[in-house]
């Protein structure tokens, strides 16, 4: 099956270099992705519920911020019918083994911890786009 139009990313982090670091890696990716990004939970949840948005196929949400934390976007993510379904990916620094058990208990669909080096945060991302185009791929009808 051929992709009718690109997987749609939301990244959802509190940090600008961090932010502007997986842009330029998603660049890299920008004939098979789109990439939205916003920097509080609140702000993504703003935008989730505009009428006009198109809702992505993955969020990539990082758990440490300030105001609402990604546990309290994950839980209203999935509280929301309109949004239950969207698969959420943690790319979080953490690697605390009760942040990984908790974003799991609130559905989350994979947990990644951040890569710190530039060549291989860039692999992560790689694995990310092939993995979720895969999906989109072969599971998806559109």
């Amino acid at each position: 099956m051929t992709i009718r139009r690109p997987l749609r990313v939301l990244l959802v982090d509190d940090g600008a270099a961090d932010r502007e670091l997986a842009r330029e890696v998603f660049d890299q990716h920008k004939t098979h992705v789109v990439i939205d990004t916003c920097a509080s939970g609140a702000r993504a949840l703003a935008f989730l519920q505009q009428p006009d948005t198109v809702l992505p196929d993955v969020i990539l949400l990082d758990l440490n911020m300030p105001g609402m934390s990604g546990f309290d976007v994950l839980n209203a993510l999935k509280s929301d019918a309109r949004l239950d379904r969207i698969p959420v990916v943690i790319l979080s620094s953490s690697t605390h083994p009760h942040d990984v058990e908790r974003a799991y208990s609130l559905h989350a669909s994979s947990f990644m911890t951040k890569q710190l080096d530039f060549g291989s945060f860039v692999q992560q991302i790689d694995a990310f786009v092939t993995f979720w185009l895969h999906v989109r791929t072969t599971s998806s009808p559109f």
